[in-house]
């Protein structure tokens, strides 16, 4: 008769120490949110709505000029649409080279498989500089491109084209960003049951249509994850485009940093990055629901498992 209330007292005298102890787990990581992401934010949206001096300095007086400067000079507008037709870009490279690389390990290779992948993701331990520092020997004048190809008698002298240009940025790129498109797709690809394949297989359908009808439908949400990763870390990329692409080819990020450097102006640069900042977020939170959306096609609740 007396149980029920005893275990009542005995869930209540457990409750503060459990609480206690997901505080503690809690509290850092939300405290390094706060001092290394939020307020850093709040300051730079603070520092948006504030002029500048004749030397540059920000003085606390409300000011619009850098929201009006941002959104009446063209350069800005052009640069931010120029670094998306260059994510874009690279990032549906990444995805095309990632998918059937990604197939083939996962659902071909019978030994090594360990292996194959480690090598793929060890360009990972190199450092970033040293990988764009990489193409730039490969792509430059007396680089080993042009070298081979006055070796085979295909030209004369030194194509200056291939550095300094817009293809050598995606090219670096995606050589830099696809490990990140390929570990979620390849990680996809291995939770799909086989015996699904299996099924698709005895029921009639060819390779090519159980890929298309099948396995890269339960894959999308692997594939969302890593295009979104290779999408908003080449929104956010600042060297390559100085190493790789010169001063004509300069990206969004390139940008701020020249506003809050050379430029010194830092209401203008911190609308920039605040504008940045939006559409990351709208962007993460539209895949983060497709990624959803398609994640329940395993357990046919989703809008296409519903019409499974």
């Amino acid at each position: 008769m007396d149980t029920a209330p005893a275990a009542k007292a005995s869930i209540h005298a457990q409750t503060p120490p459990k609480r206690r102890a997901l505080l503690f787990l809690v509290l850092p990581p939300a405290l390094w949110l706060l001092c290394f992401l939020v307020l850093p934010y709040l300051g730079l949206f603070f520092q948006s709505f504030l002029g500048t001096n004749d030397l540059g300095d920000v003085v606390l007086e409300p000011s619009l000029d850098a929201w009006r400067a941002f959104f009446t000079k063209t350069l800005y507008r052009s640069t931010l649409l120029y670094t998306f037709k260059i994510a874009l870009t690279v990032t549906s490279l990444a995805v095309l080279f990632s998918v059937p690389l990604a197939y083939f390990i996962a659902f071909k290779v019978r030994r090594g498989k360990e292996l194959l992948y480690s090598l793929i993701i060890v360009p990972l331990w190199v450092s970033y500089i040293v990988r764009a520092y990489a193409w730039k020997i490969i792509l430059g004048r007396e680089g080993i491109l042009n070298s081979f190809l006055q070796w085979a008698k295909i030209t004369d002298a030194p194509v200056e084209a291939f550095l300094y240009s817009e293809w050598a940025i995606i090219i670096g790129l995606v050589h830099i960003y696809t490990p990140f498109v390929l570990m979620p797709v390849y990680t996809a690809f291995e939770q799909i049951p086989r015996s699904l394949v299996e099924a698709s297989k005895d029921l009639g359908a060819g390779r090519i249509t159980t890929f298309f009808r099948v396995v890269l439908p339960l894959s999308l949400p692997g594939v969302i994850a890593g295009g979104t990763f290779a999408f908003v870390l080449t929104l956010g990329d600042f060297l390559a485009p100085v190493l790789l692409g010169g001063t004509d080819n300069l990206m969004i990020s390139n940008v701020v940093q020249n506003l809050f450097g050379t430029s010194n102006d830092r209401p203008l640069g911190s609308v920039v990055g605040i504008v940045l900042l939006v559409v990351v977020v709208a962007l993460l939170e539209t895949t983060s629901r497709a990624e959803k959306s398609f994640a329940s096609l395993e357990s046919g609740r989703g809008r296409l498992g519903g019409a499974r």
